[in-house]
């Protein structure tokens, strides 16, 4: 079994007059990208003009879908039934479906965001309801923590996976994401990142 891996980023999500990221230069140095729809971040102009400029760079489109909290950068947790959970899902990737329609590139992935990530990883009925999206397009790929319930979830339906691992965040023993709000959850030193992801 060969492994492939993806250099991936969280982008598109500058909206409006606030601008957040610098990604025309992120798309020189990533092989993914995984674009806001408009919940945390985004809007319809920059939606539009970083899918246009990934598929200028040769850079791989995915959604980035959120819960319905810009004004907490989708970072905080909201109690979802699984059918707003999902209707959500279906309808931000709808919002970048047609973008990417109108760019001629099909959509590759989907990688929630924040809160909304990181809470389905290990809620088995958080995590069936964004696996959902196989009734958007059976051919996305779900990113997901390795063995999380969204991995298990996506792989009991036949979608396939791809195991995300962060270079710049602490993990905890679980294998989960430690939270920002810990001192030292994130890292910024670009020799230990480096270090980091060639172990």
């Amino acid at each position: 079994m060969s492994l492939r891996i993806d250099f991936n980023s969280d982008m598109g999500e500058s909206y409006g007059a606030y601008t957040v990221g610098d990604d025309e230069v992120i798309l020189d140095h990533v092989s993914s990208a995984n674009l806001a729809c408009g919940w945390h971040g985004g809007d319809p102009l920059t939606m539009r003009k970083t899918v246009f400029m990934a598929v200028k760079k040769g850079v791989s489109v995915g959604g980035h879908p959120s819960y319905p909290d810009l004004l907490g950068f989708g970072r905080r947790v909201m109690q979802l039934s699984p059918e707003e959970a999902h209707n959500y899902m279906v309808y931000q990737l709808g919002a970048l479906m047609a973008f990417c329609r109108a760019a001629g590139t099909p959509m590759q992935h989907v990688k929630p965001h924040g809160a909304l990530f990181n809470a389905a990883q290990d809620d088995p009925t958080l995590a069936e309801a964004l696996v959902g999206i196989k009734e958007v397009d059976p051919k996305l790929i779900a990113v997901a923590l390795p063995g999380s319930a969204v991995d298990r979830a996506a792989t009991k339906i036949g979608l396939k996976v791809a195991r995300e691992g962060f270079a710049d965040r602490a993990y905890t023993d679980e294998g989960r994401l430690v939270s920002r709000k810990i001192p030292n959850s994130v890292i910024h030193d670009p020799k230990r990142i480096a270090e980091r992801v060639v172990q």
